[in-house]
C-alpha cells in the first residue's frame, strides 16, 4: 500500500491535477512487480509547494520493511550537483575563477601528463591546462575505473581509484594526479572523477574538511538533516537495501561486465558497504559519490536550485550564478555528449548537471533549460525553471537499463493543467 505525505498541498492551487498525479504510483509499481526494483520514493513540487510525495514498495524486501518518508538512500552521482553548488558559493566570494588552472590550487596536476598514441606521454598545454570549469563539466581528461574507452582506465583499476574508501579525499586526489589524462583538457566530454577533484578544491580553498563545509553552506541552511557522508548507527535501520546489477564501483568492474550481467539476468540483492560505507564519514568523503540522504532532503536542495533560496528565504546562491551553472558549457563539437557509449541528444552540460537544449531531440517532456542528474543506483532529479517544477525519484537499483525515471517525468508533465 502506497504511503502519502501529510504535508501535501493542493495540486490545483499551482495548476496541476491531483487525479492525474495519481498515475505516478501505477507507472512505477510495475517495476516493483516485474523489474526487480524493491521500492521508490517520489516527490514533486511546483512553485515551491509540495504537490506529490509517495512511497511504494520495500526499503528491505527480504525483511519486509516498507519504504517510508524517512528512508535513507545512497545518492551516488547525485552527490555531484551538491558538490558543484558548494564550490560555486566560493566562486561568488571571488575565491577562484572557472578558468583558473587546477594546478594553481593542487600543484601536483601541473605535472600530470596526457596519454598519447602507443603509450607515449605528452605535456599539458601551457595555454590550455586543466581548468576548474573542466572538472565540473567533465572535460578535464580524467576518467572512471569502469569506463573502457581509454587505455588509462586500466591504470585506474590497478590503483583502485574508485573502490578504496579507506583513502581520504586528499589521498584519493593525490593518487589521481599521478595518472595520465585520457585526452587534452577541453577537447571532449567524458564522465570522470573530475568532481572528486572539485571537492578537494573546496577543502584547499576554504581550509575546511568537505563534510564540514557542506554542512555549513548547504545542509544546515537548507534543513537537510539526514544528508551526509555516513549514517549514524542509530539511524541505519532507515537505510535502503541495494538491489540490481553488480556494484559499478566494485573492484575491476567495467561496463562490459555489467552488460553481461544484465544480459544473463544477474539481478539481486547487493552488498555495497565495502565500496560505499555508512560508518566512516570522517574518511570516506568524495565529490563524485558518497553522500547519503532522503528524498525530502534532496527536494529541498533541488528547490534551492530553482530559486537560489532556502525555504526560510535565506539566500544560498545568486540568480546569475545559477544561470551560469545551468547553461550549456560544451562547444558544439563536443555534442551530443556520450556516457558509456550512450549519447544524450538534445542535452548540453553545465557545471555538474545536464542542460536541455532541444526538447525534440531529448525525446522527453520538459522545457529548454531543464537541468538535473542521476545516480548509479537510479536516483534521479530534475528542475524545470520554465514550469517551476522539481521532481525527485529515489530507489536503490544498481545500474538499471530500464527507465522508471522517464515514466515518472511523463506522468508529472501530463498533470499540468494551466
Amino acid at each position: 500500500m502506497a504511503q502519502v505525505d501529510p504535508r501535501l498541498t493542493s495540486p490545483d492551487s499551482v495548476g496541476m491535477s491531483a487525479d492525474r498525479l495519481e498515475l505516478i504510483a501505477p507507472a512505477l509499481q510495475k517495476y516493483v512487480d516485474q523489474g526487480g526494483y524493491a521500492g521508490f520514493t517520489t516527490l514533486v513540487s511546483r512553485r515551491g509547494r509540495l504537490v506529490h510525495s509517495e512511497c511504494l514498495g520495500w526499503q528491505d524486501r527480504e525483511a519486509g520493511v516498507p519504504v517510508a518518508e524517512d528512508t535513507i538512500y545512497r545518492l551516488y552521482s547525485m552527490t555531484k550537483p551538491i558538490i558543484c553548488t558548494a564550490l560555486m558559493t566560493l566562486f561568488e566570494e571571488g575565491k577562484f575563477q572557472l578558468v583558473d588552472p587546477v594546478a594553481k590550487w593542487i600543484p601536483a596536476f601541473a605535472a600530470t601528463k596526457i596519454a598519447g598514441p602507443g603509450g607515449t606521454l605528452e605535456d599539458q598545454s601551457l595555454l590550455r591546462p586543466m581548468q576548474v570549469r573542466d572538472l565540473m563539466s567533465h572535460t578535464s581528461g580524467l576518467t572512471y575505473d569502469f569506463l573502457e574507452d581509454f587505455p588509462v582506465a586500466e591504470q585506474y583499476r590497478q590503483k583502485r581509484i574508485g573502490n578504496d574508501p579507506t583513502r581520504t579525499l586528499e589521498q584519493f586526489v593525490d593518487e589521481v594526479a599521478t595518472l595520465p589524462l585520457a585526452f587534452a583538457p577541453g577537447t571532449r566530454w567524458h564522465y570522470s572523477v573530475g568532481i572528486d577533484v572539485a571537492a578537494r578544491l573546496i577543502e584547499v580553498i576554504s581550509g575546511q574538511k568537505l563534510g564540514e563545509f557542506l554542512s555549513e553552506r548547504l545542509f544546515g541552511p537548507l534543513g537537510m538533516t539526514d544528508t551526509g557522508f555516513g549514517v549514524p548507527e542509530s539511524e541505519r535501520g532507515r537505510l535502503a537495501a541495494m538491489y540490481g546489477l553488480p556494484d559499478i564501483v566494485g573492484q575491476d568492474m567495467t561496463f562490459t561486465k555489467l552488460a553481461i550481467a544484465f544480459a544473463t539476468g544477474d539481478l539481486g540483492r547487493r552488498d555495497v558497504d565495502a565500496t560505499y560505507p555508512s560508518d566512516t564519514p570522517d574518511v570516506f568523503q568524495r565529490g563524485g559519490h558518497g553522500l547519503f540522504g532522503t528524498g525530502s532532503d534532496y527536494l529541498r536542495f533541488a528547490n534551492m536550485l530553482l530559486t537560489g533560496k532556502a525555504e526560510d528565504g535565506t539566500r544560498i546562491l545568486g540568480r546569475k550564478t545559477l544561470e551560469l551553472m545551468h547553461t550549456n558549457h560544451l562547444a558544439p563539437a563536443l555534442l551530443p555528449y556520450t556516457l558509456g557509449g550512450v549519447a544524450a541528444p538534445g542535452y548540453g552540460f553545465g557545471l555538474g548537471s545536464r542542460v536541455a537544449m532541444d526538447i525534440g531531440q531529448t525525446a522527453l517532456a520538459g522545457s529548454v533549460g531543464e537541468f538535473g542528474w542521476s545516480g548509479a543506483a537510479k536516483t534521479y532529479f530534475w528542475v524545470d525553471p520554465v514550469e517551476e517544477i522539481v521532481g525527485v525519484l529515489m530507489t536503490q537499483h544498481m545500474v538499471g537499463f530500464d527507465l522508471p525515471e522517464a515514466d515518472f517525468r511523463a506522468v508529472v508533465y501530463q498533470a499540468i493543467e494551466d
